[in-house]
């Protein structure tokens, strides 16, 4: 990683994050709590997801409530630096921005725990219990935003999942409304820097699967996007493979946690290759991404849509 990006984000303290005895939920607490941001934890199964408690002032009910979501668990005995501790300190620190600022800004930020246990089913997935608790409580208008593995290249890539979903009504339409304006935003803060793709999937199957709309943002490197770009315009049957999760065996997933078992592995991205590996390390990061990242969360915390 370039000495120019640790002027911009806490080296030491992501080193001692992405450390193999890291008590992660902690960690990230005290970080938070050391800049001044107040949270608390949500405790719903064996899942703890962390909580953001921004003031009331910080909210005006005539516009819609934002969601931002960024799972701060990972595979064990891999650091993580990019799925996702990454996100989780340019989200962090984003949360201290707003919180200091005192402005209106209609965020909601939640670090999830258990996005890997995906692999089990997506009903075993910490942000489905999260979604779930959602529905219950009539929170299903929100705008959610997953960001997942952000910490490598310079093309912000918008995921496909849910474009193929066969439910119709309000929540299709919903969705779309939801997909058409992140595309904007993208478009707008990264006019040659942007894709739709397919990606496996991340927290937002949980909310997807829990009738909630939900978009997922991750990032490439330029010259991956236009690796897997071709190899998913040569093969036609790449994409349902990746939405699917195929593994070898018929089996399937809902994350990205059997990515290393993918049958068409070898025409993936490289990031995707490094995930849950000892090479998913603080080296792998790249320059761009801090810039990228903070530039889409502020244009996501400048947006004001009327409920």
């Amino acid at each position: 990683m370039s000495s120019d990006l640790e002027h911009s984000f806490d080296t030491e303290s992501f080193q001692k994050y992405i450390s193999p005895d890291c008590d992660r939920l902690s960690f990230l607490r005290e970080y938070l709590s050391r800049r001044g941001v107040s949270t608390s934890v949500i405790p719903l199964g064996e899942k703890k997801h962390i909580y953001v408690n921004f003031p009331s002032t910080s909210y005006n009910p005539m516009f819609k409530i934002k969601t931002i979501i960024s799972h701060y668990d990972r595979v064990e005995g891999s650091p993580g630096a990019n799925d996702n501790s990454f996100a989780n300190f340019a989200i962090a620190d984003f949360a201290a921005e707003l919180f200091n600022s005192r402005k209106v800004h209609n965020i909601r930020i939640f670090f999830t725990d258990g996005e890997e246990l995906g692999a089990e089913g997506v009903s075993s997935q910490g942000a489905f219990a999260l979604a779930d608790l959602f529905r219950k409580l009539g929170i299903v208008n929100d705008d959610v935003y997953v960001f997942d593995a952000c910490g490598r290249g310079e093309v912000a890539v918008l995921a496909r999942a849910g474009l193929d979903s066969k439910i119709s009504g309000a929540f299709k339409k919903k969705f779309m409304d939801l997909y058409e304006r992140t595309q904007n935003l993208l478009k707008k803060a990264f006019p040659n820097s942007w894709m739709t793709l397919p990606v496996p999937y991340s927290d937002n199957a949980g909310f997807l699967a829990c009738g909630i709309p939900a978009v997922a943002i991750t990032f490439l490197p330029k010259d991956e996007v236009s690796f897997y770009y071709n190899n998913l315009m040569a093969d036609k049957n790449l994409e349902k493979a990746v939405m699917n999760c195929k593994i070898e065996g018929g089996s399937t997933s809902a994350t990205d946690l059997s990515i290393q078992k993918f049958k068409y592995l070898e025409k993936m991205p490289k990031t995707w290759r490094l995930f849950h590996t000892e090479y998913d390390n603080y080296l792998s990061l790249t320059l761009n991404s801090i810039k990228l990242c903070k530039k889409i969360l502020n244009s996501i915390a400048e947006e004001k849509i009327l409920c």
